[in-house]
């Protein structure tokens, strides 16, 4: 009798559940296995807290529709997007400038919503989580302003320049302060749950969260931080990048490093598992997804390497250093350069599939959403792509 019910239940499932409900089913979180819940932009640096750079939700460009991109519009800013990359939510997309203003989009024309003006320059980019914008500022503060107004809700005030992004899991924001002080803060009040002391030198890594544990480079080597104390579950490497952010995907951290070289880390144990060394220093945050880690060089290439083992699958070679880490979606690798390029690269051979040239360097990470391109520039302008209408 059991065997039937739960046939029929199945049935009904099966019979009740549309082909639209279906599709709106989350493939799972390529750095834990959890499901991501309904199809969405994750609304933070790097894609989601564990930083993996890969949006599984982009249909509308791929290696194929990528080469018709065109300029949709540009918002110019009062100064560089320096670090600071470009996060959508809600219609809206929210990026820092070096003005020292935060700004708020419409994503569809680019027309200006509103702007907040910090005390300092914003190379942190953005988080929204529930209808609130998290936000560092070089002023040495953490700004949390609603998202739909730009009204400020709360400040916490960090003892150095917060040139980190602030990243948001459990209702807390975590952020990095660059002295080497890792905050974890109430994402509803601010008030202070911990703070970890990670050391002294100035730092622009960003924290990730995966695995109950806060990963940060603190400073040239990796720490893994216990969510709920603060407290160091244990430190690896050295010489690593002040810059390079982790990236937590299949078990590994993979982190650059200031001696050239990619590494790779046991999520739990801070074993190292494999190395990738390149010609020259990597600050770019590496992005993993299908099994393929991929990241830039400061000595000019992007590269995809085997997550499981770092063998080399490919290169391509930009005619600037990279700064800019890659974002991949849907078959494609998205990165900047100093070169002034916006590159899409097939992300299986390396192909270059599309190119931009704005009026400065591209440090700043792009962000894919729903087929439109979204990327800051050194020379002021935040730039939207799509495809011809």
């Amino acid at each position: 009798m059991k065997n039937i019910i739960m046939c029929c239940l199945a049935l009904f499932l099966a019979v009740g559940t549309s082909t639209a409900q279906l599709k709106n089913l989350a493939p799972p979180n390529p750095c834990i296995g959890a499901n991501l819940g309904p199809v969405s932009w994750k609304s933070q640096y790097r894609f989601d807290a564990c930083h993996s750079g890969f949006n599984p939700y982009e249909t509308i460009l791929s290696a194929s529709t990528v080469g018709n991109l065109v300029p949709d519009w540009q918002y110019t800013t009062g100064s560089s997007i320096f670090f600071a990359s470009p996060v959508v939510a809600n219609g809206v997309v929210y990026t820092g400038s070096n003005d020292q203003n935060v700004y708020a989009l419409d994503a569809v024309t680019g027309a200006l919503l509103w702007q907040y003006t910090t005390g300092g320059n914003v190379h942190s980019s953005p988080a929204v989580e529930n209808g609130i914008l998290y936000i560092g500022s070089d002023d040495r503060n953490l700004y949390a302003l609603d998202a739909a107004t730009g009204t400020l809700k709360w400040i916490f005030p960090t003892r150095n320049q917060v040139y980190s992004s602030p990243t948001v899991s459990g209702g807390v924001v975590y952020v990095y302060s660059s002295d080497g002080l890792l905050y974890a803060l109430d994402a509803k009040t601010g008030s202070q749950i911990w703070q970890h002391w990670g050391g002294g030198i100035v730092s622009d890594s960003s924290p990730a969260v995966a695995n109950g544990m806060v990963y940060i480079v603190c400073p040239e080597a990796l720490c893994a931080v216990d969510i709920k104390s603060g407290l160091s579950r244990w430190t690896a490497g050295n010489n690593l990048s002040l810059y390079s952010s982790p990236t937590v995907a299949n078990g590994l951290v993979y982190v650059g490093g200031r001696d050239n070289i990619l590494y790779a880390f046991d999520n739990q144990t801070g074993a190292s598992r494999w190395t990738f060394t390149t010609a020259n220093q990597i600050w770019s945050s590496p992005a993993v997804a299908n099994g393929v880690v991929y990241f830039g060089s400061l000595d000019g290439n992007v590269y995809a390497l085997s997550a499981a083992t770092g063998a080399l699958q490919w290169q391509y070679q930009t005619l600037g250093y990279i700064l800019s880490s890659p974002l991949v979606a849907n078959g494609v690798v998205y990165v900047g350069s100093a070169d002034g390029n916006q590159y899409a690269l097939n992300a299986n051979t390396g192909e270059l599939l599309w190119q931009y040239t704005t009026g400065g360097e591209v440090d700043s990470s792009p962000t894919v959403v729903n087929g439109v391109v979204y990327v800051g520039s050194r020379d002021g302008n935040l730039y939207a792509f799509h495809l011809p209408q």
